[in-house]
């Protein structure tokens, strides 16, 4: 399986300039927002989403500056609802290392996300083209609705998979798809084009998801970090939804008070982390994931074989093979 690092280099040169109009758009002449922007800087993910855009927008036709500007939007877009969502979650750490949130406290946090997306307004407005300004506008939106449905708590709605779905479709899909959109729009790619590059993104976007939410009920041994955080804030994700539809309704009655009393009793972690994992929660969510790769591989399919391909094949086989 080939690294970030190496999917990259298609358009190595390309990305080497998001990554200047990037960091250009965290200026602020505000000390303490500087001192936030820098310490986010160095801790950058691995930046999947603009390297989607640019490979999209070469495999469509060519790299231009509104493939660039467009990236640079997305990114700052979710840097942003990072930072919101670790205010709503109490998030203590990102990426292994303490969040803004608990560095700075959760308005600072706030203040801070708030101000990266003007910042993406910014950029967007050197963008001239309104069908990419509908599809930027649609992302701020369908965040929010995403985040707003994650918050309600363990109930008959959300230990649903149609609940579920609609939760990763907003939150984690619609930045995918909209990567990827742009890409091709960008690009001039005919309408077929850009139909299957959102359908590519969208089936990537939520087999990422869905491998994320496998490690929450994963060995932490295994991976190499702590899991059953999304247990702790009260998230039932699709390896738990699975568990409890097939089992008896005294053991779900038991599973959901034990998740609503996981702050008071943190052993409950452990315990329905292996429930979930005896039911068969893992190897269902597993073949779900496999599903949406093969999708996206559909989607792929009416394009030229070519690095770029080739690229984004890796992108997805990252995403859903991974182990961090």
């Amino acid at each position: 399986m080939k690294d970030i690092a190496a999917i990259k280099q298609p358009v190595i040169n390309d990305f080497q300039r998001f990554e200047e109009q990037f960091k250009a758009a965290f200026h602020s002449d505000n000390q303490q927002l500087t001192e936030i922007y820098t310490y986010l800087l160095t801790n950058v993910g691995k930046q999947v989403r603009p390297t989607l855009t640019l490979l999209c927008s070469k495999l469509c036709g060519k790299i231009n500056d509104t493939a660039i500007q467009a990236a640079v939007a997305l990114e700052l877009m979710h840097t942003a609802s990072l930072l919101h969502d670790d205010v709503v979650d109490e998030a203590k750490e990102r990426r292994g290392n303490p969040s803004v949130y608990a560095q700075w406290g959760n308005k600072t946090a706030i203040l801070s996300g708030d101000y990266l997306l003007a910042a993406s307004f910014l950029v967007i407005t050197g963008i001239n083209n309104s069908r990419i300004w509908m599809i930027l506008a649609n992302v701020g939106k369908l965040l929010a609705e995403g985040e707003l449905l994650q918050l309600n708590k363990a109930d008959g709605e959300t230990v649903s998979e149609t609940h579920y779905f609609k939760v990763i479709e907003s939150k984690t899909a619609t930045l995918f798809s909209a990567c990827t959109e742009v890409g091709a729009i960008s690009a001039g790619a005919d309408n077929e084009q850009i139909k299957r590059m959102r359908e590519f993104g969208e089936n990537l976007g939520i087999g990422f998801q869905i491998k994320d939410d496998i490690f929450d009920y994963s060995d932490s041994n295994i991976i190499g970090k702590p899991t059953g955080n999304d247990l702790r804030e009260g998230k039932i994700t699709l390896p738990l939804i699975h568990a409890l539809k097939i089992s008896s309704e005294s053991e779900r009655h038991d599973i959901l008070h034990k998740i609503q009393s996981i702050s008071t009793n943190e052993s409950y972690v452990a315990e329905i982390q292996e429930f979930a994992r005896n039911k068969g929660g893992i190897t269902y969510a597993e073949e779900k994931m496999a599903y949406y790769k093969n999708k996206a591989l559909e989607a792929l399919s009416a394009f030229p074989d070519n690095e770029e391909k080739e690229a984004l094949i890796a992108i997805l086989d990252f995403a859903t093979a991974r182990n961090y």
